[in-house]
């Protein structure tokens, strides 16, 4: 037994080791279609994308009619004021709508500009396994798990940018000046929350582009600008 036991440890005690070397490089690398590439590009990789997407979609969104030219997120009044803006239209009053429309709209832009920083503190905390996850997932996953894991934190450091660039843009003036005009005519004066509508709004124009982004660099070889990305992407 005793010369038995001497002849298999050795034996266990490679095939243990080398089952552990085998982990790690199952582990530290993944075959994406264009050569072997370490959890740590691939990483590296979604995070050059998801920068490069919030990058280009802020600076779209920051620049003059960057929300109010855009049909597909454009900040119209809210459902419960439909009503409200029909009927200041039908009494001439339409040109009082259109200002507080723009206004939003501009309020929209102007804090853009400061959503960048934002954005990328949320991409430094991806870790490789949320990496891993973006790569095996879905079209959107790189902009789902954006939504899920900055929503919250975004809405609250957006908010205070939204409120002052609606005083800038006189945009509280102008909501203001409607519901004043539109409460004169109703029995039920309406008094939505205009800053958490527009950040609202905002976000998810600003999801929105970014999703259009993660199209381009999953789909569209002329879009994967740098190197890491051909190949993460490839």
């Amino acid at each position: 037994m005793k010369k038995m036991l001497k002849f298999l440890l050795p034996l266990y005690t490679f095939l243990f080791f080398t089952s552990c070397e085998t982990a790690q490089q199952v582990l530290g690398s993944m075959n994406t279609g264009n050569g072997s590439l370490s959890t740590a590009e691939i990483a590296s990789g979604l995070k050059e994308a998801l920068s490069i997407g919030t990058q280009n979609s802020t600076t779209r969104l920051s620049a003059v009619d960057g929300f109010f030219s855009n049909a597909a997120i454009k900040i119209l009044l809210p459902e419960e004021a439909q009503k409200v803006e029909s009927t200041l239209r039908n009494i001439g009053l339409g040109n009082l709508v259109d200002k507080a429309i723009l206004s939003m709209n501009r309020a929209a832009e102007d804090a853009s500009k400061e959503a960048t920083p934002i954005f990328v503190n949320a991409i430094k905390e991806m870790t490789i396994t949320d990496a891993l996850g973006i790569l095996k997932g879905g079209d959107y996953a790189a902009t789902d798990y954006f939504k899920g894991k900055t929503t919250t934190p975004l809405t609250a450091a957006f908010k205070p940018v939204i409120e002052k660039a609606l005083a800038k843009t006189n945009a509280t003036k102008y909501w203001s000046d409607v519901f004043t005009a539109y409460n004169k005519f109703t029995a039920k004066p309406i008094n939505p929350d205009l800053s958490g509508y527009v950040t609202e709004k905002s976000l998810s124009g600003i999801f929105y582009e970014v999703s259009l982004e993660e199209q381009k660099i999953r789909k569209d070889p002329a879009a994967r600008v740098t190197e890491l990305l051909k190949k993460v992407f490839g």
